[in-house]
């Protein structure tokens, strides 16, 4: 029996890798750890609630002594982290939350792993799921290799960068097996819908503006988090301690195309006539530090260990979509009380 904990795993991508290796592997034990913040929701999970080799645990990953029961409780083998505050918008608004959650949580999880496991690190791994944002910003052309330096320029990419750093400085400095991936966006379904692909479809379904930054020239790579998910399944069983691995989709996408692209794909979908939500379209005022484009080289992950995606953005799409028209209970759900009002004050002010 392999004892292993998720952080963040009732969260968007969480719950995606939470329900894989609950799924693929009925010999590991499965803790998920999730405070049950704005994102976090068990009701991504409740397909595999009752499942005998799965536990939820309440708990903030900041909280040492919390962590560290969890630990001796549960016989912690491996560590799977995904808990993160992971909005840039947010963290223009809250740098502080985010260097809480993501830099002190990780060094939380880091010295409880460390002590916990002692000198016998044998079959032991703290793996560490992060973001190409660390990376910074590209022109028109390039991509972000592992080797590629840090240039975070916003709270929340810096928060992440920081949190890789102390990762690799327990690998160096105390010998913690790690691993670490960096990830382009994702979307599919149980995004929460702050971000763009969720946010928009439900703004076409209910004919509300579409607020686009700037000239909506931004590009970035975007991954299906299935395949996300099975990444990490693959780094986590075959990767290098102490090695990096950037996952990403060789799928960019302009902001303004991928929302034509939402829109067209939604109208079809309602049976409405084609082009129809165009007109939601509306340009706002740019991010602060809107980093231009994003793109990852992860030729490493395939070359060493066989991963590529799986499916075409077009097919991960119209299954995304689909998703959320047909988990409509799910969405209000989520969009009710607290979240009207963050999006008011993100939006509409």
């Amino acid at each position: 029996m392999k004892n292993i904990v998720v952080t963040g795993g009732a969260g968007f991508i969480g719950s995606h890798v939470v329900r894989l290796f609950v799924n693929n592997y009925p010999d590991y034990n499965i803790i998920n750890l999730d405070l049950l913040t704005y994102a976090g929701n068990l009701e991504n999970l409740k397909d595999i609630e009752g499942k005998p080799n799965y536990t939820f645990v309440k708990a903030d990953i900041c909280d040492y002594d919390t962590v560290a029961c969890i630990f001796s409780k549960y016989k912690i083998d491996a560590v799977i982290h995904l808990a993160a505050e992971s909005h840039v918008d947010r963290s223009i608004k809250d740098p502080f939350s985010f260097a809480r959650t993501n830099v002190m949580g990780t060094l939380t999880l880091l010295q409880v792993a460390k002590n916990y496991w002692g000198d016998n690190f044998e079959n032991k791994l703290f793996y560490h799921v992060s973001t190409d944002e660390v990376y910074g910003s590209l022109g028109d052309e390039g991509f972000f290799l592992e080797t590629t330096a840090y240039d975070p320029h916003s709270p929340y990419s810096a928060s992440k960068a920081s949190s890789d750093h102390f990762v690799r400085a327990f690998y160096d400095t105390y010998g913690l097996p790690v691993v670490i991936s960096n990830c382009s966006n994702n979307y599919g379904s149980y995004q929460f819908p702050e971000k763009l692909i969720p946010l928009f479809i439900n703004n076409i379904c209910n004919n509300k503006p579409l607020p686009v930054y700037g000239k909506g020239d931004n590009v970035r790579d975007w991954l299906f988090v299935n395949d996300h998910a099975r990444a990490i399944n693959v780094i986590f069983h075959e990767g290098k301690l102490g090695d990096t691995y950037n996952i990403g989709g060789f799928n960019e996408w302009k902001n303004i195309d991928l929302i034509r692209v939402l829109i067209k794909t939604v109208d079809k979908l309602l049976g409405r006539e084609e082009g129809t939500s165009e007109k939601l379209i509306t340009y706002v005022a740019d991010r602060a530090g809107h980093d231009y484009r994003y793109a990852i080289d992860s030729s490493k992950l395939k070359n060493e260990l066989g991963w590529e995606p799986s499916l075409q953005f077009e097919e991960g799409i119209e299954k995304t979509v689909k998703w959320y028209l047909e988990n409509e209970d799910w969405v209000q759900h989520v969009t009710s009380g607290a979240y009207q009002k963050y999006y008011q004050q993100m939006y509409e002010e």
